[in-house]
């Protein structure tokens, strides 16, 4: 037999099985039987009497408590008003003595009732109603002399404020118990009968009862029979000898006296394994989530960078690009420059050459008119002297001719080459002027798509320093989440190895929690580290991860957490 194979341990609260119905074919009523025998008029009268004189009972209670109140109150007064003008009070604060100590002992009473009502006791006020009480019963009793002098006399005079004492404390009980059974935390009492009968075993009965809220008498009577009889069940598995049983079979023993029944004590090995599997299925899967986004971080800042890459190559590219046509327009206006010299050094050149050819042909048509003159003379020197004359003045005149006709043409020659070298130079100077405008224009474009390009390379910097830094981020908030959770783990199993009960695991959940929100307990006093664990952890925070209701448990909670947090505890 297994631990759940635990044997049926006492009667359950509802029966085995259901009694039978009516078998089939059986008629509802017997034909002829009198209707008399089926329809108990008697009892059903008896019951309704009853039932009247129960809802009559609160009225009786009511008038006569009343009454009873009103004439202890009227005697109090007419006894105290006259009392109290031989204590030294004066005639017009003597008759106010008297309502002052009754009202107080109202006032008292009502507003312990209705902070009972409201979930807020404090019983310092019911203290002080019954102190009241005591004195004003004293005041009574020893209105009229001596109280051992005639005991029956005081003791007449001081009955009626116990009686009202008495049935306000029947209403305020009347009160307090309507209240818990609409709240839902009405607890049975133990039996007188029980207290006497088992005076040792009891108290540690009532104990568990309050300590672990079990409302019901009969359910803790249940789960003692459940104990007995598992105890008794293991005996005999056992022989009689319990230290043979398990760990795990001896935990309904050990965890009674925390509130567990037999059923939640054997469970508990098998829940707290799925538990601790849950949570360690969890910290896995936070840390494969931890490790998938470093990695899309991670490939996201190489694509990032990559981009920015291969965008910095476009713009060298483009830049590379604009600058080898500038280049070629700076060859293009050195070329242009160079044949416009190349041309005026070849007209010049030309110039000079048809000069030089002007004066050899005059030097040779002068060497031969000479030798023909010479020729001529030689032949009619003698003859014609005159001719000869002639010849050297038309000689003459045929020179300056030719000198003038060579120098006419030599001055066209030049004036044409200088004119074409002006227009070379007019020509130039344009092509100078639009390369200069060019190259104006062209710098102009360059400055402003490098200043574009600045611009967008200082924005695709500043892009991937923010993707950097979200990254970053990232990363250090996957790291601080599995620093967490690791951290939760090791508390977990210290927990678990400590075997603490479920709300000192609460509690320890609710301090770790505070300090991974930021709290910093070292150095803080009490009052501190309860304000800063209040402003971080909310009720509600503690309801919803505990999955409490009440919101009294969850900040017990809290002032728990701060009491562990202010000793020293640190996960």
């Amino acid at each position: 037999m297994t631990i759940t194979d635990m044997p049926q341990t006492a009667a359950p609260d509802t029966p085995v099985s259901h009694p039978p119905g009516l078998a089939s074919d059986t008629p509802e009523k017997i034909s002829g039987a009198p209707r008399g025998v089926s329809h108990p008029d008697k009892r059903k009268t008896f019951k309704a009497r009853r039932d009247r004189f129960t809802a009559a009972l609160p009225y009786f209670a009511a008038v006569f408590s009343t009454l009873v109140g009103s004439i202890g109150f009227a005697t109090s007064y007419h006894t105290l008003a006259k009392q109290a003008l031989s204590w030294g009070f004066g005639e017009d604060l003597a008759p106010w003595f008297p309502v002052g100590v009754d009202a107080s002992i109202l006032a008292f009473l009502a507003l312990d009732l209705y902070l009972i009502l409201k979930g807020i006791p404090w019983p310092l006020l019911r203290l002080a109603a019954h102190g009241m009480t005591g004195a004003t019963i004293w005041f009574n009793a020893s209105a009229q002399g001596d109280i051992g002098a005639d005991p029956v006399k005081a003791a007449s005079h001081g009955v009626m404020p116990i009686l009202f004492v008495i049935g306000v404390e029947a209403a305020r009980r009347l009160f307090i118990q309507k209240a818990q059974l609409e709240a839902g935390t009405a607890t049975d009492r133990i039996p007188l009968h029980r207290w006497i009968l088992s005076p040792i075993a009891t108290p540690r009965f009532y104990r568990r009862m309050r300590l672990y809220g079990v409302t019901s008498y009969p359910e803790m009577i249940r789960r003692q029979q459940d104990l007995i009889a598992y105890e008794q069940w293991l005996k005999r598995k056992y022989d009689g000898d319990l230290s043979k049983a398990s760990e795990d079979e001896r935990l309904p023993m050990k965890m009674a006296a925390y509130g567990y029944t037999v059923a939640q004590a054997l469970a508990m090995p098998e829940q707290q394994e799925r538990e601790a599997e849950k949570r360690a299925e969890e910290a896995e899967r936070r840390r494969l989530d931890a490790e998938t986004r470093q990695e899309l971080a991670r490939k996201q800042a190489e694509a990032d960078r990559l981009e920015a890459e291969g965008k910095l190559e476009a713009v060298r590219a483009r830049v590379e690009g604009e600058t080898g046509q500038a280049r070629a327009h700076a060859r293009a206006q050195v070329s242009a420059a160079e044949r416009a010299a190349e041309l005026e050094e070849a007209a010049l050149e030309t110039a000079l050459i048809a000069e030089a050819r002007a004066r050899q042909a005059e030097a040779e048509r002068k060497e031969a008119d000479e030798r023909e003159a010479k020729a001529a003379a030689d032949v009619r020197a003698a003859q014609l002297e005159r001719q000869a004359a002639e010849k050297r003045r038309l000689a003459a005149e045929a020179d300056r001719i030719a000198a003038a006709e060579a120098q006419a043409i030599e001055t066209a020659e030049i004036a044409e080459a200088r004119r074409r070298a002006a227009e070379a130079d007019r020509a130039a100077a344009e092509t100078e002027k639009a390369a200069a405008e060019s190259r104006r224009r062209a710098a102009e474009a360059d400055r402003l798509t490098a200043e574009e390009n600045e611009r967008k390379a200082t924005a695709d910097a500043n892009t991937q320093a923010a993707r950097k830094r979200e990254a970053e981020t990232e990363l250090a908030a996957a790291e601080t989440r599995l620093a967490a959770a690791e951290v939760e783990r090791r508390a977990v199993e210290i927990e678990d190895e400590a075997k603490l009960t479920s709300r000192q695991r609460a509690v320890r959940k609710v301090a770790r929690l505070a300090l991974a929100a930021g709290l910093v307990p070292d150095g803080l006093a009490y009052d501190d580290i309860h304000h800063e664990l209040c402003e971080r952890i909310s009720i509600a925070d503690v309801q919803r991860e505990f999955d409490v209701s009440s919101t009294d448990t969850a900040s017990k909670y809290r002032q728990e957490a701060v009491a562990l947090l202010a000793d020293g505890y640190r996960p």
